[in-house]
């Protein structure tokens, strides 16, 4: 059974959506900017006020630690692991049961679009939902359930880098492959760190926009 087709079991006819005080936050932007950072700020700060917690990351990620979520100057928090399968979600389900009042996310670009129904559960029960994220991929496309999320959010925070060649503001993310910009059509998901991608701003930000040159080529020719 898929763990989602439950999901509101027991809601239907109780005023679903006037009686619950839950909240989505979303903290979204490139790589580099502080994301990880601001989720766990904010854990902090809801620990304490003596709120109970988890905090949820995605077992793709394990850079730098398999069972924390870590930030870019080291900042560690222990985290559960879990995959973007069926079994996963239903282990997120058993996480969150009804004591937890606060649930962080990081890295949540690369969960499932199933995951959506589960917070919004989530949010429906009362709870605080923040999750963190790249709201772009290294081709400068809305990446995953990140812009679904952004629509159903509360609050949104979209923070910026340091463009690492010029130090203008940076909202884009650059993958390198032997120090050169990645191709368009190369994978969407590839982990890491400093040594596969910088922070860059529109200007110093690199690539073949395929789709995008398509359409502009298609409108030209229908124009003349």
């Amino acid at each position: 059974m898929n763990p989602l087709s439950c999901s509101f079991q027991g809601m239907e006819g109780k005023g679903m959506t006037s009686r619950f005080s839950g909240k989505l936050e979303v903290i979204c932007g490139s790589m580099f900017s502080g994301k990880t950072e601001e989720l766990m700020l904010r854990l902090r700060r809801a620990e304490y006020a003596k709120k109970t917690i988890v905090t949820i990351k995605h077992q793709i990620d394990n850079r730098k630690s398999y069972s924390c979520i870590v930030s870019h100057n080291g900042v560690k928090r222990e985290a559960a692991p879990i995959t973007s399968c069926e079994e996963g979600m239903r282990t997120l389900l058993k996480l969150v049961d009804e004591n937890v009042e606060v649930v962080g996310l990081d890295e949540i670009q690369f969960f499932p679009k199933e995951i959506v129904a589960v917070i919004l559960k989530m949010v429906e029960e009362g709870k605080r939902v923040i999750v963190a994220g790249l709201d772009m991929d290294f081709r400068a496309e809305p990446f995953g359930i990140v812009p679904e999320l952004i629509a159903l959010a509360d609050e949104v925070v979209k923070l910026r880098a340091i463009c690492m060649c010029c130090g203008d503001d940076a909202n884009f993310t650059q993958r390198l492959i032997n120090g050169e910009p990645a191709g368009y059509n190369d994978p969407t998901i590839l982990v890491g760190g400093d040594e596969c991608y910088e922070a860059r701003c529109r200007r110093c930000f690199k690539i073949d926009r395929y789709k995008f040159r398509k359409v502009i080529e298609q409108l030209s020719v229908c124009k003349n």
